[in-house]
């Protein structure tokens, strides 16, 4: 057997790689190739994705993208913007492989810090270090509608069947016009700088048939709408958000129960409900649909950085700040997020 060599993803390379991640049994929808032209386009990011080739096959993965900011660092991670990444690999000498050439590539670029953002456990070196800040909430999707429902706890199915007796209806579209009003108007109020449109419109390109939007109305008015990936048996809503109307008429509840049935329908047997921070509303919805939180293991190199980095909105530093955002009219937060936002990988 020959010698674990790594390269890099090259165009002649993207099937092979697409072909790997969509049969090994580790990998994610964020390990795709798609991604390095995404980050670019949508960014103007700099990607290495790195492959480990023993006899002339794929033996492992490792995507990684690169997020440069005056305000925010100098950081690899693998994958930036996306909730899992890391190494995926046949053996461990191929994961070791790729490992050490992330570790190489990181000083190489003097970066602040490699991360990556395993959904796995995974043993790393001694100056490796780990941060267990992010949960994530998966649960297998039933056989019937009707099954589903009743999995639901009580108070949960009490707020669906709100938003089913106020006569929302759901549209499926590819269209971003819909997603990005509701999902802008969501991130506003929350403080946190939206995403161009364009970042969109981007992942519907460049996931043809693996990404749609389900849109929630009450006749024409637009209540909630979220951004969905599907992979292997997967669904996973990634983006969304609501509308102040969402809220009177359990416009958010109801747009996740469409979409288990929407997912059902398309033959999705897991429902992926996503990451979310310890102990925040985001946490406790997800809990309250019956969904048990699992930890990530986000590893982290430090290069340049003396510390483990903190951009989250919990770091006392960013208060003001949210608070501010949270006030803006919704134009100009939907004008100028988008040179803050593309920094927050």
């Amino acid at each position: 057997m020959s010698q674990v060599v790594v390269k890099p993803l090259t165009d002649a390379s993207i099937n092979a790689w697409n072909h790997y991640v969509d049969h090994a049994e580790r990998s994610t929808f964020f390990h795709r190739a798609e991604w390095k032209e995404v980050l670019k386009q949508a960014f103007g990011h700099d990607s290495h994705y790195l492959y480990a080739e023993q006899d002339g096959r794929i033996t492992g993965i490792l995507p990684l993208g690169q997020v440069k900011s005056w305000l925010f660092g100098n950081a690899l991670i693998s994958v930036p913007f996306c909730v899992y990444g890391g190494v995926v690999a046949n053996d461990e000498g191929s994961r070791q492989a790729l490992l050490k050439a992330a570790c190489s590539l990181a000083e190489e670029l003097q970066v602040d810090y490699l991360e990556l953002r395993n959904l796995y456990q995974e043993t790393l070196p001694e100056k490796w270090q780990r941060k267990e800040l992010y949960v994530t909430f998966r649960k297998p999707l039933l056989a019937t509608d009707d099954e589903n429902l009743k999995a639901i706890p009580r108070k949960q199915r009490a707020m669906v069947r709100k938003g089913i007796k106020a006569g929302l209806s759901t549209v499926i579209e590819k269209d971003t016009h819909n997603f990005f009003y509701a999902y802008s108007s969501s991130v506003r109020n929350l403080g946190t700088p939206v995403f161009n449109q364009r970042y969109f419109d981007i992942l519907l390109q460049a996931f043809p048939e693996h990404a749609d939007i389900l849109t929630v109305k009450n006749n024409d008015k637009v209540v909630a709408s979220v951004l969905n990936f599907y992979f292997k048996d997967q669904v996973l809503p990634f983006y969304g958000g609501g509308t102040e109307h969402a809220r009177q008429c359990a416009g958010n509840d109801f747009m996740y129960w469409e979409l288990m049935s929407h997912a059902l329908k398309k033959g999705a047997a897991f429902f992926d409900f996503g990451r979310s921070k310890k102990d925040t509303g985001a946490f406790s919805f997800k809990k309250n649909w019956g969904f048990t939180p699992e930890p990530l293991y986000y590893d982290y190199f430090l290069v340049k950085a003396d510390h483990l980095p903190n951009i989250s909105p919990n770091n006392p530093k960013y208060k003001l700040f949210i608070q501010l955002w949270s006030k803006l009219p919704l134009k100009l937060s939907q004008l100028i997020g988008p040179m803050v936002s593309k920094y927050l990988g």
